[in-house]
């Protein structure tokens, strides 16, 4: 089955653990983003606070482990389970810039 699995969004970094290392040798970074916007949804607007759980591998990883806490970001990735029998998501970034 395929489909698009596409996901952007925009915050501030408010969480970095450590730079690890899969037993592959990738790099990984395990980071949660905050989020605010105002979204129009049925003709009124609605004020949006979240906090999203991601991860980025080898270049980004790296790039983003440099990072201060209250970076803004840009980020770009997909979404997927934490684990194989886990229903909670993490955005996977595939791309970022700093904003």
């Amino acid at each position: 089955m395929a489909g698009t699995n596409q996901f952007a969004i925009a915050g501030s970094i408010t969480a970095l653990d450590t730079l690890r290392h899969t037993p592959a040798g990738i790099a990984l970074l395990d980071f949660r983003v905050a989020h605010e916007s105002e979204q129009v949804e049925a003709g009124t607007k609605r004020q949006v606070r979240l906090e999203v759980a991601c991860v980025a591998t080898e270049r980004e990883a790296r790039l983003l482990a440099a990072a201060p806490l209250g970076a803004k970001v840009q980020l770009e990735g997909f979404l997927a389970p934490r684990g194989r029998s886990s229903r909670q998501l993490v955005l996977h970034v595939t791309s970022f810039e700093f904003v």
